[in-house]
Order: C-alpha cells, then sequence, then structure tokens
C-alpha cells in the first residue's frame, strides 16, 4: 500500500520529458484528443494527486506539468485576474487555444465519465483575455463580514448550500451551541447576497464568514450533489421530533426538548400525556395548526393589512400602521405577519393595542390574543446586553381571514372546505420618537440586524436596538425620525427593505 504512490513520482519526472511518453506509458487511454492538466495552485498536492489518479482511472490524459500539448487547464483559482497573470508568465504559445476551466467541469467529467462539452458555467471567466488584458488585473469587489453592508435580495443563486448551512445552523440551536449555529448562520448569510453561484471551492477564497467546517460542507455538495453530514441530521429523531414540536406557535426548544426527553414523539403522545398542561398559546397553536402551520401570501398580509387598519381608524383618525417583517423585504410567503401601529402624537399610543383588541373581538375575528402592557422606559437606557424581545406594548395574535377578504382568494384553500382560514399576526406599538428603531428591528432579518448591532459596536462605538442609538464617545442619544437617519449616524450606505434578506 505504501508503495504505490512513490512509482508514480518517479513516472513523472520521466512524463514530463515527453507528453507523447505519457500517453504511451498510460494504459487504457480512452480520449487521445483531450489532455487535462491540473494546476496545483490552490489545489494542494495532496488533492491534484488524487484527482489525478481519479481522471487516470477514468481513461483521461492527464500531463504533470504545464505545456503546449495541454488542452484543458483545470484550477481552483478564485480570481480570474489573478490566473490569467500567473499563465501569461508561463511562456505559453499555445494560451489562447487551451480551454482554462473551474473544477465544475472536472466533477461533471468524472460523473458521466468521459470529457463534457464545455459550458459557459465552466469557464473562469465568460470570454478569453487577450494578452494585453490577461497583464491588467480586473478589481474585484470585497464582500464585507457585516450583512448590514452587504445588498441581499430575496433571490438566491446558492441555495444548495444555504439551505444545508441553516439545517446545521438549527441542529446546533437545539443543541444549545451557540457559537456554530452562529457562525453557520454567518456562512449562510454571505452566500445569499452572492450575485452568482459558487461553483468551485476555490471561488470562495476571498469571502469572510466561511470557516473549514462551512467548506467542508460545501466541497461535499460540489462533488457529490448533497451533503452526508445534513442527511444524517435530518433522518435523526431527535432533530425531526424537536423539528416538529417547535413548529408548534408556543413551543420553543427548551418546551421541545423536554418532551423528547419524557419520550414523546408525536402530537398525539402529548395531547393524550394528562400529566402536560399546556398553556393558552400552546393549546391554540395545537387548536389551529393545521392553519398557521401553512404559509402566508402576501396577498393574504396586505388583507390582513386592510383589516387592521379599518379596525385602527375607528379607534383613531390619525394612527401609523406599517407592514414590517419579510413581507416588507419583498418576501411573497412568510409564516406570520409582522405590523406597526403608533400615533404621531407622543403618548397617545398608550391604550391603541388593547382598544384595538377590543374592536378586533367585536367583529369576531379575533381568535387567540396575548397582549403584553409596555415595560418601556427611557431612563434605564442604553443597555449594554441585548435582549430578544424590547419592550414596546405588543401582542401575539391569531385572526380570522375569509377568502372573500383576499384578492385571488386564500392561498392553499382546500376545495369544498370552508371559506377561511386562522393565521398568525404580532401588532407592536413604539411611542412615536422610537418609531424609526422600532421599524427597522421588526423589519430584519435577523441577520441582518446582528451584524448591524455589531458594527455599531465593533465599528462606530456605538449601541443599538429596537429602542435608541447611543454614542459611547459622545456619551448621547442620537435622535432619528426615519430608518436612514440611524444608517446615516453608523456612517453606513442607506439599504432598502428588500436589500436586507440576509
Amino acid at each position: 500500500m505504501f508503495h504505490s504512490p512513490i512509482v508514480p513520482r518517479v513516472r513523472k519526472r520521466k512524463r514530463s520529458k515527453s507528453p507523447e511518453a505519457s500517453i504511451s506509458r498510460h494504459e487504457g487511454v480512452k480520449f487521445e484528443d483531450v489532455r487535462v492538466h491540473l494546476l496545483e495552485r490552490k489545489m494542494g498536492s495532496s488533492r491534484r494527486r488524487f484527482l489525478t489518479h481519479l481522471a487516470r482511472s477514468k481513461g483521461f490524459i492527464v500531463e504533470d506539468t504545464l505545456s503546449d500539448a495541454v488542452t484543458h487547464v483545470v484550477s481552483e483559482e478564485s480570481q480570474a485576474s489573478s490566473l490569467w497573470k500567473w499563465l501569461k508568465g508561463c511562456g505559453l504559445k499555445n494560451l489562447p487555444m487551451m480551454h482554462i476551466l473551474n473544477i465544475i467541469w472536472f466533477t461533471d467529467s468524472m460523473r458521466e465519465g468521459r470529457p463534457v462539452a464545455v459550458e459557459t458555467r465552466h469557464l473562469i471567466q465568460d470570454t478569453l483575455p487577450t494578452m494585453a488584458e490577461a497583464t491588467t488585473p480586473t478589481p474585484v469587489a470585497t464582500v464585507s463580514q457585516y450583512a448590514c453592508q452587504r445588498q441581499t435580495t430575496t433571490e438566491n443563486n446558492n441555495k444548495i448550500f444555504t439551505d444545508a448551512f441553516e439545517v446545521l445552523a438549527e441542529s446546533y440551536e437545539f443543541n444549545e451551541m451557540e457559537g456554530p449555529c452562529l457562525a453557520f448562520r454567518r456562512a449562510a448569510s454571505v452566500l445569499k447576497s452572492l450575485p452568482w453561484a459558487v461553483q468551485c471551492l476555490g471561488a470562495t477564497e476571498d469571502l469572510p464568514c466561511l470557516g473549514e467546517h462551512s467548506k467542508a460542507v460545501m466541497e461535499e455538495i460540489l462533488q457529490y450533489g448533497r451533503s452526508f453530514e445534513v442527511e444524517k441530521i435530518l433522518s435523526d429523531e431527535r432533530y425531526q421530533t424537536l423539528k416538529l414540536f417547535t413548529s408548534v406557535f408556543g413551543v420553543g426548544p427548551k418546551t421541545g426538548e423536554k418532551w423528547y426527553r419524557r419520550g414523546l414523539r408525536s402530537f398525539s403522545d402529548i395531547l393524550a400525556e394528562p400529566s402536560i398542561h399546556l398553556n393558552r398559546m400552546q393549546q391554540s397553536g395545537f387548536l389551529h395548526y393545521g392553519d398557521i402551520s401553512r404559509a402566508v401570501s402576501k396577498a393574504e398580509a396586505q388583507a390582513l393589512g386592510n383589516i387592521i387598519d379599518e379596525a385602527v381608524h375607528v379607534i383613531t383618525t390619525d394612527a401609523i400602521l406599517a407592514l414590517t417583517g419579510g413581507f416588507r423585504r419583498g418576501k411573497e410567503f412568510g409564516h406570520d405577519v409582522d405590523f406597526i401601529v403608533t400615533t404621531p402624537e407622543l403618548g397617545k399610543e398608550g391604550h391603541l393595542l388593547t382598544s384595538l383588541i377590543d374592536q378586533l373581538e367585536q367583529e369576531g375575528i379575533l381568535l387567540f390574543c396575548e397582549h403584553q402592557a409596555s415595560t418601556f422606559d427611557m431612563s434605564k437606557l442604553p443597555s449594554h446586553r441585548f435582549e430578544a424581545m424590547d419592550h414596546f406594548a405588543k401582542c401575539f395574535l391569531i385572526l380570522r381571514l375569509e377568502n372573500s377578504q383576499v384578492v385571488g382568494g386564500l392561498h392553499d384553500a382546500e376545495e369544498g372546505g370552508r371559506s377561511w382560514r386562522a393565521v398568525r399576526v404580532d401588532l407592536v406599538s413604539p411611542p412615536i420618537d422610537r418609531y424609526a428603531f422600532a421599524l427597522l428591528g421588526w423589519t430584519g432579518s435577523r441577520q441582518f440586524e446582528r451584524d448591524l448591532r455589531r458594527f455599531a459596536r465593533m465599528e462606530r462605538r456605538m449601541l443599538l436596538d429596537n429602542h435608541a442609538l447611543f454614542d459611547k464617545t459622545k456619551k448621547e442619544f442620537l435622535a432619528a425620525t426615519t430608518e436612514k437617519d440611524i444608517f446615516a449616524h453608523l456612517g453606513l450606505e442607506y439599504i432598502e427593505p428588500w436589500q436586507r434578506n440576509a
């Protein structure tokens, strides 16, 4: 077992003298017209040896040295300008005629067992540069480590990787391992922001927040089309059970873990267990599970906005209502609908939510309500520890939405079934002078907000949350009437809501 790697090394030295000798000494060649060279740059010698052996076992000619006889150059280099400059320095006469390809062409060819046709996605860059162009590096945009400095739309070009990362992050969250959970969420956030699809691991070299574990998962997906680690998690009984339990309104990871440890594995197990006492939120979560576990459409969110707006204007004529959350970020579907509601007169918002709840109940559409009174106290700010939930008055609702109230009808409505569905709605009511901070915080995404707070703390010595922005250097609160004011205070380019899908 140990002598086999040594023999090829000796032969490599002999082969390098003559490309023709390489062919004559390599048995089982199937593709005489294709000569591949794997660039060791960025790839590493051990990986190159493995890939060389793999290709030769499938009948490919793999040249150990780069010469004019090579037809296909395979590289994991991420920067096209740097690679072309290096290739120009090799003194090759036939460079303009060679295919300069990324590792995707190689893996596609290995999978097919033959040299696949060169497609645009296989090229290091779309057009072959002239020799003059090859000496001029192309500027490369730097990707920030902070999501608040990246524009991330709902278009995700790297879903195959981010879906895997989110499973891993959730698994670590269930195991209360905050560090790895956050690492995978940051990695997913970076990939979501890219306007291009990652097709070889070398392309990620200059990207922030991608650790060794993240890259190992990506490499596995690139090579096999899936992650075996993720597949193992998805088939794990504990993960499946906690995923099921936490899908219920009012059930968090700790409650789900407690039920799992008691040997419960299904909803019927929970509902049949006499010693389990569900709180009001959990009772409603099970009662309306079929409805509130289904996605909410943008049309349904807009219909709910109209209903709440009409209800608010029964109470007061000068209310301010704003849709927040994923729908404000341009998403077509969500799991609930979030609104901010307040008044332009400071202090008048105090009883707004309780009056609104009464109005919704009178209309017969309130299926569940949990109201939390305001505990906001400016004198207790700034807070040096971020809290997941802010101190403004808020309520968590389940509302009845009729099919006739939605343009185009209810999403996924059952044919011949009832004409309404239950929908989760959250309302928060900040004072008007805190409106901009609340709007920014409730719009999300969670990773965007996390990085915005981190940027404020690390780069600007400021403290930001849903209540205020505090400058630790000046020792003063900074006023803001709009989100743009907050970005300006932080010295950041304004990111539109639809670009915050980190």
